[in-house]
């Protein structure tokens, strides 16, 4: 089961219209069945609020790509949705990122 600070393959959902995609996030917190994310990008905001580039390889399959951290739109996903681990952060990189 997915837990704080691991990376995960899950089908998240769109903030502002219907539906999902498949795509790499962080576990920010676990709670029952349903789980807080920030989502992984590998396009590059650096320039918006809140995006926090990861270090290289951070996502197993990423084959040395940046990816970058959208903090600022946490999403709720059903446990069930989550479909394959792909890394972690460091304890003291989660920390510092202040997500709770």
């Amino acid at each position: 089961a997915p837990r704080r600070g691991e990376i995960w393959w899950a089908d998240v959902p769109f903030e502002d219209e219907p539906g999902s995609k498949d795509r790499p996030c962080l576990v920010v917190s676990v709670r029952g069945r349903t789980a807080r994310v920030a989502k992984i990008t590998s396009r590059h905001h650096v320039e918006l609020p809140g995006v926090v580039p990861l270090p290289a390889g951070t996502v197993d399959d990423a084959a040395g790509r940046q990816s970058y951290l959208e903090t600022r739109e946490l999403r709720h996903v059903p446990l069930s949705a989550f479909r394959r681990r792909a890394g972690s952060l460091d304890p003291r990189e989660m920390k510092s990122l202040k997500l709770s």
